[in-house]
């Protein structure tokens, strides 16, 4: 992956991956801001103001929007994380200006008009139910609440249902104007484009763009709390988080490779132990989640009220056991899994931008793909063992959903990990 990269005198960044041979190209705008940016009375604004930039500019309605992109053949989209927010296009090499068009215009020119407000508060009350009636998306909001609590890192990214009814027009653009300033934001494109076009797009629709707001987030500390609801389901939902590594961290593909080799994959030991020998989950997993400043290593299973007693204690021996017995196999399967991964994934145009896009807001310069590649392959059993080690002597936060009546207190789970 061959990264191009300039910034603009205003701060801007423009990042391009040029890929010939393709005929299509993806473009967005990465903005560095999220949910953990928010007030407690703002939570959910990042995610309304991603909805509401859609909703309407000074040049175009919403359904014209719509109209003008699917009328290439084109795909727009958004999403907020708790860090970032994107925006972004997929459209065929001759649509290209049309697709940075319509992204600037939504960026720079939403009128947030009060009838669309009003409609969209209600789509994002019913997004809102949706996520409450989803068990497998909802434990997940549960448990960085119980990670982070009382903290805006721990706080749902659409927000409340009450914050969202409120939300006025002149807080949402407010947010807008305070955080959405040219060093805050990066222009990205890969695919058949050529980075001198993508800058001088960026050129065009950005350069009058202000400097940097103040996109402050307070710093996160890591809490073993206990979320628990005793929801009538047929399944109990559990999840637990032990602290990680931020982005930055030299532990960084430690923990990746390490949450590979623990339930990343059907060969992992937890979908071994928990799925094929034991019968006891059909969903099994675990991840390694960053932020810029910490992060997470998740567990989560689902299963029945009945062997729901016998979940914690196989997790806890497993993790146990990493820590003297992980092995060179094993570790160069889960590097194998997450090399294959990342390369996959830079045949991807849109793949591709959302890498570098973070990367960038995160660390001010792209990895190289010898750099990845090399750090990764530096990954062994020792190192693997050596951070499961570090991994058990913290306490878990823990979320329960459904009949949790088999899964302990978080004291006790906390005390299997010594």
């Amino acid at each position: 992956m061959k990264v191009e990269t300039s910034t603009l005198d205003n701060g801007l960044g423009v990042l391009t991956v040029p890929m010939p041979e393709l005929g299509s190209a993806a473009l967005g705008v990465w903005v560095d801001v999220g949910a953990r940016h928010e007030t407690e009375a703002l939570n959910g604004v990042s995610h309304m103001l991603e909805h509401m930039a859609f909703k309407g500019t000074e040049r175009r309605t919403a359904r014209q929007i719509a109209e003008e992109i699917e009328a290439v053949g084109g795909i727009l989209n958004a999403f907020t994380s708790r860090e970032q927010t994107a925006y972004y296009a997929r459209v065929l090499r001759d649509d290209v200006e049309l697709g940075a068009d319509i992204l600037a215009d939504i960026l720079t020119a939403s009128t947030f008009a009060p009838d669309e407000l009003e409609r969209e508060r209600q789509v994002i009350i019913q997004e809102i139910g949706q996520a409450q009636d989803t068990p497998d998306d909802l434990i997940f909001d549960m448990l960085q609440e119980a990670t982070y609590p009382g903290q805006a890192l721990g706080r749902p990214i659409l927000g409340s249902a009450e914050n969202v009814a409120r939300l006025t027009r002149d807080e949402i653009a407010g947010y807008m104007a305070d955080h959405y300033r040219a060093p805050a934001m990066a222009v990205v494109a890969a695919g058949a484009v050529s980075h001198e076009q993508i800058r001088a797009l960026a050129e065009k629709h950005f350069a009058k763009l202000g400097p940097r707001g103040n996109a402050k987030a307070e710093p996160a500390r890591f809490v073993a709390g206990d979320w628990r609801d005793d929801r009538d389901l047929e399944q109990v939902h559990l999840a637990m988080s032990f602290a990680g590594v931020s982005y930055d961290d030299p532990d960084y593909f430690t923990a990746q490779v390490y949450a590979t080799v623990l339930g990343g994959g059907m060969s992992s030991r937890l979908f071994q132990e928990i799925r094929e020998v034991r019968g006891l989950a059909y969903s099994v997993f675990a991840y390694a989640g960053s932020n810029t400043d910490s992060g997470t290593i998740g567990i989560y299973a689902g299963t029945s009220e009945e062997d729901a007693g016998d979940l914690v204690p196989v997790i806890a021996d497993e993790m146990a056991k990493l820590v003297t017995d992980a092995d060179e196999a094993e570790v160069a399967r889960a590097r194998a899994q997450l090399r294959a991964g990342y390369l996959m994934g830079l045949e991807s145009p849109s793949s591709v931008i959302e890498t570098i896009g973070r990367q960038w807001l995160n660390h001010s310069r792209i990895m190289s793909t010898d750099e990845v590649l090399e750090k990764l392959a530096r990954v062994d059993a020792a190192a693997v063992r050596r951070f499961a080690e570090r991994t058990v002597k913290g306490k878990p936060a823990v979320a329960a959903l459904g009949p949790h009546g088999g899964i302990e207190p978080a004291a006790s789970i906390a005390a299997r990990f010594g």
